[in-house]
């Protein structure tokens, strides 16, 4: 499975959010984890960034809610994390089928 991290330039729950990642996916063959940096309105439509920071998976979103999300260069919060910035362990791990 390919993961990607979508952000704006430096975007801390980006940080926060490629950690958890690099802590449950130790160990696991199979994943490739990369990071791109957002500048642009018209970037953020064109690869579906729903906000900062944004996480696909095999190319779409599991966390982007039903009815959608416009694509933005905004700050995006999750609900449930331990501080907002960026899912949870078990939350990434529900999304992600581990």
């Amino acid at each position: 499975m390919t993961l990607e991290i979508l952000q704006v330039p430096g975007c801390p729950g980006a940080d926060l959010l490629a950690a958890r990642l690099e802590t449950l996916l130790a160990g696991r063959p199979g994943f490739r984890l990369t990071r791109r940096i957002v500048t642009s309105q018209a970037d953020a439509e064109r690869i579906g960034m729903t906000g900062s920071p944004t996480l696909l998976a095999d190319g779409a979103d599991p966390f982007l809610p039903s009815g959608g999300q416009p694509p933005s260069l905004s700050c995006r919060l999750y609900a449930g994390g331990q501080d907002g910035h960026a899912p949870s362990l078990a939350q990434l791990r529900a999304a992600l089928g581990l």
